[in-house]
């Protein structure tokens, strides 16, 4: 297995329904999916005008596993899924911590999850300033960064996890969006939230969170489709009890263990179904 951690910039790079729970009936506003408040028109716009900046204000990680196949009788593991933090850091905060939690990896050690689940891949951006983090914000439909799309296009599942307000999902303060294009991926994503009482609303009911665009990330996998997960400032606020940028991976709370767990079963039982093999 490779660990990456990128610092630096690349410069030269100019040119990527079933219905929940009762929620509450807040009226949606403009989501950070809509990109009216981006600064950045794309990923790649963003490294070239804050160039020598990366480990500073902003900063890329991943891992990809390496898999060796050098039989002619016998098929060997491949990847199937990807998860990735497109807003993480200080930008939609927490969703770095979920990002590697739910690619099983420990988010202040690194080491593996003994949950029987496995590892996945996971790739994230992240804001990395005291303040202001919201500026390096650019929505899913303009992601550019050419190992998130390689790594989702390699994929046969990506689940994606984003930041959003209760207003903007329409819902009480504790909730998740789900969305995307995969509906049963959805499905088993709202049956194992069910199961440990996180309260959800489904994507098809607030349009700017749904997460249907298939130029996002999410749905340019090898399938054409992903799960979008929106999760609440309050949601976030509760998994952890030092909800800093430097403390959140240490003093994750049950709540965010209940979460993970939910999103790591639901990933081995899509991995399970007919249309998980590369023939």
């Amino acid at each position: 297995m490779t660990f990456t951690h990128r610092r630096t910039v690349l410069t030269a790079l100019a040119t990527a329904a079933v219905s929940g729970p009762l929620l509450g009936s807040i009226t949606a506003t403009d989501a950070h999916a809509t990109g009216d408040l981006d600064i950045y028109t794309s990923n790649s716009d963003l490294y070239k005008k804050l160039a020598g900046k990366e480990g500073v204000e902003f900063a890329r990680r991943y891992k990809r596993h390496e898999y060796t196949d050098h039989s002619l009788p016998q098929r060997y593991p491949y990847n199937r899924t990807t998860v990735m933090a497109m807003h993480g850091g200080g930008i939609e905060m927490g969703t770095s911590e979920l990002c590697l939690a739910i690619a099983g990896y420990h988010p202040a050690t690194l080491e593996p999850l003994q949950d029987g689940h496995g590892v996945f891949d996971y790739w994230m951006f992240e804001g990395l300033r005291s303040s202001g983090n919201r500026d390096l914000h650019v929505t899913a439909k303009n992601c550019d960064d050419h190992v998130a799309l390689s790594m989702a296009a390699s994929s046969l599942n990506v689940l994606s996890l984003h930041g959003c307000t209760s207003a903007q999902a329409g819902t009480g303060p504790q909730a998740v969006v789900v969305g995307g294009l995969n509906t049963r991926f959805k499905t088993l994503l709202k049956a194992e939230f069910d199961a440990v009482g996180i309260a959800w609303r489904d994507g098809s009911e607030v349009p700017n969170l749904a997460g249907v665009n298939r130029v996002n990330p999410v749905n340019r996998t090898m399938l054409a489709k992903g799960g979008q997960l929106e999760l609440t400032t309050e949601l976030r606020a509760a998994m952890f009890t030092v909800n800093t940028r430097a403390g959140r991976a240490g003093s994750t709370t049950e709540v965010f263990d209940r979460f993970v767990g939910a999103c790591r079963a639901a990933v081995t039982k899509l991995e399970q179904g007919s249309d998980q093999v590369v023939l």
